[in-house]
C-alpha cells in the first residue's frame, strides 16, 4: 500500500510525464502517441518506475529507445515541477506497457482473427 506522499508524488510525476512526452513526441515521433499508463515511486523516493504505452506498434521499439537514451531530458522537466515539493529528483526507470498489444490480441482472438486454434 503506498503512502499518501507516494500517490501525490506518482500523480504528479505522471501528470508531467504526460505533457513532456506529448510536447517532445510532436516534435521528434509527430503522428505517435505516447502516454504514461502508471508511475510508481519507491517509499523513501529515489526511484520513479514509469510505465509508458506507445501507439502505433510499428515505431515502438525506436521510440522507446529514444525515451532512455533522453532519461536525464525528462528527469530535468520533473525537477523543474517538483522542485519546491522535493529536494531530489528521483531515479527514472521507463518500462515499456504491452497492455495494448494484449488488448488488441484478445481482441482479434474474439473476432475470430489472427492464431487462434479453436476457431
Amino acid at each position: 500500500m503506498d503512502s499518501n506522499r507516494q500517490q501525490k508524488v506518482s500523480k504528479l510525476f505522471q501528470e508531467d510525464l504526460a505533457e513532456a512526452f506529448r510536447k517532445w513526441a510532436v516534435q521528434e515521433f509527430p503522428g505517435n502517441l505516447i502516454s504514461v499508463t502508471e508511475v510508481k515511486v519507491t517509499p523513501d523516493l529515489g526511484v520513479s518506475k514509469i510505465y509508458v504505452s506507445i501507439f502505433p506498434n510499428n515505431k515502438k521499439e525506436e521510440i522507446f529507445k529514444a525515451i532512455k537514451e533522453n532519461i536525464p531530458f525528462f528527469r530535468g522537466i520533473l525537477s523543474n515541477g517538483a522542485s519546491k515539493e522535493m529536494r531530489i529528483t528521483p531515479e527514472l526507470i521507463f518500462i515499456l506497457d504491452n497492455s495494448l498489444d494484449e488488448i488488441d490480441k484478445i481482441d482479434k482472438a474474439l473476432k475470430g482473427e489472427g492464431n487462434n486454434p479453436i476457431l
